[in-house]
């Protein structure tokens, strides 16, 4: 009889102010914190961080920057760091790469992990997923770990001061929920986990088709408001319990066309989520979705910030570039999860077929 393991994070606060409660999670599971993640992730949240634990008498530690790919070499070294130092709590910040490495590097020396994401571009704060890319950015795998973050701290001020395409990137990503979902789901028959997570992904698509465009505004004014707190939980609640009731195996053309940019040198850089949202358009004209729908799509893509064109993702681009993309999506496994097999020919025309629509305002 088949089992099915469901990682739930042992604690998630959210909303306005949430990272005053910081420290007292933190003490409750050690006493030696240190503060990982990307330059710009600790450069907004260090100081609260360093006040937080002085107020619970937890040592801080100070801060390790971490190198920018969640790479098996970089997750080892880590974990190295944290034995070395005799750290009991990590405290994780920045996005999905740095909270990803955090998290599997607390995994592999078993210590229990905080996460306190300083932009919203993934899922990756609530999920016992690890993202793992070559050294030279090219992605990997999907990673299981063996337990999630032990608290999440979701803190909607602070996300609030975020660059807008963190937030488009999260958007992108959490749509993905849904159009991936419904893609490779016969919707006829969910029933248990798979009805919950259909229910989750459809929510995330209802949310940000109502918020996006507000949550974007508030991020341009750098401000929090009910419009950002409803598509955080989107980005970060639902999405993350649609990932995990899904076991991770909830992808398709979408996150494969993402995994084929990652192998050109010239949009591996691109936000994780910018790129599936450009691969949700192409989803949709390979599912043969009417003009009108993808329209929609596009309007939904343009009010979140999300490129609709691959001159948005690098102008630079050219048919060798474009071949190899399509190429890598191709043999992604992602890409194996679709209902029919996609051909090369198939993926351009779908691209291609984007493109000229999205010279159509709407």
């Amino acid at each position: 009889m088949f089992t099915h393991r469901l990682v739930f994070p042992a604690s998630v606060l959210r909303g306005r102010g949430a990272i005053n409660h910081l420290g007292a999670v933190c003490g409750r599971l050690g006493q030696r914190a240190l503060l990982v993640g990307g330059a710009r992730g600790i450069a907004s949240v260090e100081e609260k961080v360093a006040d937080q634990l002085d107020q619970q008498m937890v040592s801080y530690l100070g801060h390790d920057t971490l190198g920018g790919t969640c790479c098996e070499e970089e997750i080892k070294q880590l974990a190295d760091r944290l034995k070395r130092q005799g750290v009991e709590v990590v405290i994780a910040t920045g996005g999905g790469r740095a909270l990803d490495t955090a998290k599997a590097a607390g995994v592999l020396c078993n210590i229990p992990v905080v996460t306190l994401p300083s932009i919203a571009g993934t899922c990756s704060a609530i999920t016992p997923l690890a993202f793992r890319y070559h050294q030279n950015g090219q992605f990997r795998d999907m990673f299981p770990l063996a337990y999630g973050p032990a608290a999440v701290v979701i803190d909607a001020d602070l996300l609030a001061t975020s660059p807008l395409h963190w937030l488009s990137a999260g958007l992108g990503d959490t749509l993905a929920k849904w159009y991936e979902y419904r893609a490779i789901s016969d919707m006829n028959t969910l029933s248990g986990l798979s009805g919950v997570a259909r229910i989750n992904s459809e929510l995330c698509f209802t949310l940000i088709k109502h918020y996006a465009a507000d949550a974007c505004q508030a991020i341009r004014q750098g401000q929090a408001n009910l419009a950002l707190e409803q598509v955080l939980d989107a980005i970060f609640l639902y999405a993350g319990l649609t990932s995990i009731m899904s076991n991770g195996a909830h992808t398709g053309a979408a996150h494969a066309l993402y995994d084929g940019f990652t192998a050109c040198d010239k949009t591996r850089h691109v936000a994780h989520g910018l790129l599936v949202g450009f691969g949700n358009l192409c989803l949709l004209a390979l599912e043969n979705r009417s003009d009108e729908e993808l329209l929609a799509a596009l309007s939904l893509a343009r009010a979140s910030a999300i490129p609709v064109h691959l001159n948005e993702i690098n102008s630079d681009l050219n048919h060798a570039d474009i071949n190899l993309i399509i190429e890598r999506s191709l043999r992604a496994p992602d890409m194996a999860n679709m209902p029919t097999e996609i051909t090369q020919q198939q993926m351009q025309e779908a691209i291609q077929r984007v493109q000229r629509l999205s010279y159509i305002k709407t």
